[in-house]
């Protein structure tokens, strides 16, 4: 079940709202539970005993590390937090990498490993991350133990951003989890914040996701430098608002139940550099890394090698972190060298560049970068990008090409309007009484046209559930 079908928005939805706004406060969170379990088990019937088996080890491990700290069993402690990082990464390692590995091997004649065909349980990625860091949070201090097993049931499970994110840290959710304010205000935002969201993913990122995989699906013969640039600039919009849509229904479904997640994307695509970028981008993830990886591996308080090595492992743990493919691993190690340049030599002459070369070097990057994210197969990969830069004879462009253009013209267009802030503050200059009307409005029509968007297309992927 997803966001974006009649079945989640008229039938799930609007019964978990009824029921949980009937039920006594003190209920809650058992409704929470019950209602994200069933969500889970809807789409995941067969590895629904794999999020039982997270939540318990977690919720024991904390209760653990708590006690030895508690003791002055610091040993103890640090154990309790190794067991609970080893099972969480065992645990993505065998669901989404096993066959990786094992496949590759078996290419360069090492059969030890076998191909076991494993299916990759939905969301695997976030809520492993989300629970490892519990534990972890425990023991530096930075929230307790939680002590009601259902309370930390609801953390795991928490519908509006199981599957697909934003990754949300029990230090930033725990003081909700146990109490909330629910307000008609809070709640009303979150209709507008989940209606914005439903909007960026049915109307802008299917629509161009349609020339993205058209392009994805020629042959090499069949590609002309403009359009494979067009299809590139297509998939970028499809993957920025896939899934900034979908994190703005997740913030918004929150605030309908009394939550507040912070913010995972910031207009990306405004960014003057690739390293703000990453400040904009994906930024629940980012500071995961940060504060889980970076760090503890001495970020940059060690010598200049030793830094470069701490960011070489993060870079390529990010990269794999979106899939079991080469092409994740290199698009992170081609985002570790676009970084170090701009650490070593480019950061002062970006500083002193005019915006405009700013913002051009930046999205020359970064649709470079998608081509990479977007093709798994490196044959393919290589035949894309050599057409991209004219490499081969290719054509600049042809027929298909402007037929393309001129058909998707006016939503490549939106979509660019709507990667940038210029909406909301043209919104926020007016009075509140105008920009309450036309809010109502805005949602009212929103969800008539998703409404009728959903009832009449079939186009409706979701990327970043594969993750």
């Amino acid at each position: 079940m997803v966001f974006s079908t009649p079945l989640f928005l008229f039938v799930f939805l609007s019964l978990t709202l009824l029921v949980y706004y009937l039920v006594p406060r003190c209920l809650r969170n058992l409704v929470l539970l019950c209602s994200s379990l069933f969500f889970y088990y809807w789409g995941e019937q067969d590895y629904v005993n794999i999020m039982f088996l997270s939540t318990a080890i977690d919720f024991i491990h904390g209760m653990l590390v708590e006690r030895c700290k508690a003791k002055g069993n610091d040993k103890g402690a640090r154990w309790a937090v190794a067991s609970s990082v080893v099972f969480n990464l065992a645990l993505l390692f065998f669901f989404k990498y096993w066959d990786f590995i094992a496949s590759s091997l078996q290419a360069v004649g090492l059969n030890f490993m076998p191909v076991l065909n494993i299916h990759l349980p939905i969301g695997i990625s976030f809520y492993t991350f989300q629970t490892m860091s519990y534990t972890i949070d425990v023991y530096r201090g930075d929230t307790r133990a939680q002590r009601n097993v259902l309370n930390f049931g609801t953390f795991v499970t928490l519908f509006p951003q199981l599957i697909a994110g934003p990754i949300i840290k029990y230090k930033d959710l725990g003081d909700q989890i146990d109490r909330r304010n629910t307000t008609t205000e809070k709640f009303a935002s979150g209709v507008q914040i989940f209606m914005v969201g439903l909007g960026k993913k049915l109307l802008i990122a299917n629509n161009v996701g349609m020339l993205w995989d058209t392009y994805k699906a020629m042959a090499p013969g069949e590609l002309t430098v403009a359009g494979a640039w067009m299809g590139v600039l297509a998939f970028s919009f499809q993957i920025y608002f896939d899934f900034s849509g979908y994190s703005d229904m997740a913030t918004g479904l929150g605030r309908m139940l009394g939550f507040e997640f912070l913010p995972n994307f910031n207009y990306p695509y405004i960014s003057r550099s690739i390293t703000e970028f990453w400040r904009r981008w994906h930024i629940s993830l980012s500071t995961w890394f940060k504060e889980y990886l970076y760090i503890p591996l001495g970020g940059n308080r060690c010598s200049k090698g030793r830094w470069v090595f701490n960011l070489l492992v993060v870079w390529a743990a990010t990269g794999i972190w979106h899939g079991a493919s080469w092409n994740y691993l290199l698009w992170g190690l081609y985002f570790f060298i676009l970084l170090m340049a701009e650490r070593f030599f480019l950061r002062s002459l970006l500083a002193k560049a005019p915006a405009f070369l700013g913002h051009v070097y930046t999205l020359f990057l970064v649709l470079v970068s998608w081509a990479i994210f977007g093709l798994e197969d490196f044959s393919q990969l290589t035949a894309y990008l050599k057409v991209m830069f004219g490499l081969g004879g290719v054509p600049l462009a042809n027929g298909a090409a402007g037929y393309y253009l001129f058909s998707y013209l006016p939503i490549l267009c939106a979509a660019a309007l709507a990667s940038t802030p210029l909406g909301v503050r043209l919104y926020r200059r007016g009075n509140v009484r105008v920009q309450q009307v036309v809010c109502t409005l805005s949602v009212l029509a929103g969800l008539l046209v998703c409404t009728a968007y959903l009832v009449d297309g079939t186009y409706n992927p979701f990327l970043y559930f594969r993750f």
